[in-house]
Protein backbone atom coordinates (compact mmCIF):
# COMPACT_ATOMS: atom_id res chain seq x y z
CA UNK A 1 0.00 0.00 0.00
CA UNK A 2 1.19 2.94 -1.39
CA UNK A 3 1.07 6.84 0.54
CA UNK A 4 -1.95 8.04 -1.52
CA UNK A 5 -3.90 4.70 -0.29
CA UNK A 6 -3.33 4.69 3.13
CA UNK A 7 -4.11 8.90 2.96
CA UNK A 8 -7.81 8.36 1.49
CA UNK A 9 -8.39 5.25 3.81
CA UNK A 10 -7.48 7.65 6.63
CA UNK A 11 -9.74 10.29 4.78
CA UNK A 12 -12.90 7.84 4.53
CA UNK A 13 -12.03 6.53 8.31
CA UNK A 14 -12.08 10.38 9.58
CA UNK A 15 -16.11 10.56 7.67
CA UNK A 16 -17.57 7.58 8.70
CA UNK A 17 -15.83 4.90 11.46
CA UNK A 18 -14.66 7.57 13.67
CA UNK A 19 -16.02 11.26 12.57
CA UNK A 20 -13.17 13.52 13.67
CA UNK A 21 -12.61 16.79 11.30
CA UNK A 22 -9.79 17.90 12.88
CA UNK A 23 -8.15 14.84 11.96
CA UNK A 24 -9.63 14.80 8.45
CA UNK A 25 -8.55 18.46 7.95
CA UNK A 26 -4.89 17.36 8.51
CA UNK A 27 -4.77 14.97 5.65
CA UNK A 28 -5.55 18.22 3.21
CA UNK A 29 -2.86 20.31 2.02
CA UNK A 30 -3.31 23.98 3.10
CA UNK A 31 -3.95 25.11 -0.59
CA UNK A 32 -6.19 21.83 -1.66
CA UNK A 33 -8.54 22.20 -4.00
CA UNK A 34 -11.82 19.81 -3.99
CA UNK A 35 -14.65 19.16 -6.73
CA UNK A 36 -17.84 17.92 -5.42
CA UNK A 37 -21.46 17.86 -6.97
CA UNK A 38 -23.46 19.52 -4.73
CA UNK A 39 -20.34 21.81 -3.22
CA UNK A 40 -18.74 22.49 -6.69
CA UNK A 41 -14.70 23.74 -6.34
CA UNK A 42 -13.61 24.18 -2.84
CA UNK A 43 -10.29 26.02 -2.55
CA UNK A 44 -8.32 25.54 0.81
CA UNK A 45 -8.49 23.03 4.19
CA UNK A 46 -10.99 24.82 5.45
CA UNK A 47 -13.57 25.11 3.22
CA UNK A 48 -13.03 21.51 2.51
CA UNK A 49 -13.64 20.78 6.03
CA UNK A 50 -16.62 22.92 6.08
CA UNK A 51 -18.09 21.38 3.52
CA UNK A 52 -17.64 17.40 5.26
CA UNK A 53 -18.69 19.09 8.60
CA UNK A 54 -22.13 19.21 7.02
CA UNK A 55 -22.10 16.05 5.02
CA UNK A 56 -20.85 14.62 8.83
CA UNK A 57 -23.94 17.23 10.96
CA UNK A 58 -26.34 15.60 8.45
CA UNK A 59 -25.90 11.59 8.33
CA UNK A 60 -23.63 11.71 11.78
CA UNK A 61 -23.62 8.44 11.47
CA UNK A 62 -22.88 7.65 7.81
CA UNK A 63 -20.60 4.39 6.67
CA UNK A 64 -19.15 3.40 3.06
CA UNK A 65 -18.60 0.28 2.00
CA UNK A 66 -15.91 -0.21 -0.45
CA UNK A 67 -16.59 -1.50 -3.79
CA UNK A 68 -13.28 -1.02 -5.67
CA UNK A 69 -10.04 0.60 -4.12
CA UNK A 70 -7.13 1.36 -6.30
CA UNK A 71 -3.97 3.35 -6.16
CA UNK A 72 -2.70 4.81 -9.24
CA UNK A 73 1.00 6.35 -8.93
CA UNK A 74 0.17 9.32 -6.17
CA UNK A 75 -3.73 8.88 -6.69
CA UNK A 76 -6.14 6.64 -4.57
CA UNK A 77 -9.55 5.96 -6.02
CA UNK A 78 -12.10 4.57 -4.34
CA UNK A 79 -16.07 3.09 -5.29
CA UNK A 80 -18.34 2.47 -3.16
CA UNK A 81 -21.93 3.19 -1.29
CA UNK A 82 -22.55 5.53 1.28
CA UNK A 83 -25.48 4.88 4.06
CA UNK A 84 -26.67 6.47 6.75
CA UNK A 85 -29.73 7.98 8.32
CA UNK A 86 -30.34 11.78 8.05
CA UNK A 87 -30.30 12.78 11.56
CA UNK A 88 -28.68 16.42 11.44
CA UNK A 89 -29.71 19.76 9.38
CA UNK A 90 -29.08 19.60 5.78
CA UNK A 91 -27.03 22.71 4.41
CA UNK A 92 -28.35 23.32 0.57
CA UNK A 93 -26.06 25.23 -1.45
CA UNK A 94 -28.26 28.40 -1.53
CA UNK A 95 -27.20 28.52 2.32
CA UNK A 96 -30.05 27.79 3.84
CA UNK A 97 -30.65 25.16 5.97
CA UNK A 98 -33.33 22.45 5.96
CA UNK A 99 -34.52 20.52 9.11
CA UNK A 100 -33.44 16.52 9.33
CA UNK A 101 -35.68 14.10 7.19
CA UNK A 102 -35.22 11.20 9.68
CA UNK A 103 -34.82 9.30 6.08
CA UNK A 104 -32.32 6.03 5.13
CA UNK A 105 -29.96 6.90 2.58
CA UNK A 106 -27.49 5.15 0.13
CA UNK A 107 -25.82 5.78 -2.64
CA UNK A 108 -22.89 5.17 -4.85
CA UNK A 109 -19.75 7.51 -5.34
CA UNK A 110 -16.49 7.68 -6.76
CA UNK A 111 -13.83 9.66 -4.95
CA UNK A 112 -10.44 10.21 -6.06
CA UNK A 113 -7.41 11.59 -3.56
CA UNK A 114 -4.24 13.10 -5.22
CA UNK A 115 -1.15 13.09 -2.61
CA UNK A 116 1.65 14.94 -2.31
CA UNK A 117 4.10 14.74 0.53
CA UNK A 118 1.64 13.05 2.97
CA UNK A 119 -1.47 15.33 2.50
CA UNK A 120 -4.35 15.56 -0.04
CA UNK A 121 -3.82 18.38 -2.89
CA UNK A 122 -6.74 17.50 -4.95
CA UNK A 123 -9.77 15.59 -4.14
CA UNK A 124 -12.83 14.62 -6.32
CA UNK A 125 -16.13 13.40 -5.38
CA UNK A 126 -18.98 11.90 -7.65
CA UNK A 127 -22.26 10.78 -7.15
CA UNK A 128 -25.56 11.19 -7.89
CA UNK A 129 -27.13 14.01 -6.53
CA UNK A 130 -30.60 14.02 -7.61
CA UNK A 131 -30.61 10.64 -5.62
CA UNK A 132 -29.21 11.74 -3.22
CA UNK A 133 -32.03 14.41 -2.93
CA UNK A 134 -34.57 11.77 -3.79
CA UNK A 135 -33.69 9.47 -1.43
CA UNK A 136 -34.25 11.82 1.53
CA UNK A 137 -37.75 13.09 0.03
CA UNK A 138 -36.49 16.08 -0.94
CA UNK A 139 -37.38 16.08 -4.78
CA UNK A 140 -41.26 17.79 -6.21
CA UNK A 141 -43.71 14.62 -6.78
CA UNK A 142 -44.04 13.48 -10.61
CA UNK A 143 -47.42 15.14 -11.50
CA UNK A 144 -49.49 11.37 -11.98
Amino acid sequence: MGQAREVMDRLTDAVTTHPDLKALGALYAEDAVAITPDGGELHGRDNIVAYWRQMTDAIPEGTFETVHAYEVGDTAIDEGFFSGKNTGPIQLPSGETIPATGKDIKIRGVDFATVKDGRIVEYRLYFDEMEFLGQLGLLPEEPS
